[in-house]
């Protein structure tokens, strides 16, 4: 008796962790967009927008692995000295345009990056 429960529980093991597995994770998007709102955007929150600068900053991290650099760069919604020189660092210069018209989404504002 003992020996057929195990086994009918490993068998469900066996079923369930790869179904729990690939279910879409929901959870990141909305940890994203509550960061929308932690970091000051009162534009619009378009996710692949959002995406695309924090993006942006995740890679500056990883360039530099400075602790408190990927939060500097998000602050005042992608607006900071930090976020101009994220840019430069990843030599995005011929997306400044791009990227600004995307901060103004998100932003509600011209962000003056500069070009």
């Amino acid at each position: 008796m003992f020996l057929c429960k195990i086994l009918y529980l490993s068998a469900l093991l066996l079923i369930l962790v790869p179904l729990i597995i690939s279910l879409p994770y929901q959870h990141h998007d909305v940890q994203k967009r509550s960061s929308f709102f932690d970091i000051d955007c009162k534009g619009v929150f378009n996710k692949s927008i959002f995406f695309r600068l924090d993006r942006i900053c995740e890679d500056c991290y990883s360039l530099f692995r400075e602790v408190e650099l990927h939060a500097l760069c998000k602050k005042q919604c992608f607006t900071t000295e930090f976020f101009k020189g994220c840019l430069e660092a990843l030599q995005l210069h011929d997306e400044v345009n791009v990227i600004k018209s995307y901060i103004k989404v998100v932003n509600g504002a011209d962000p003056h990056l500069g070009n």
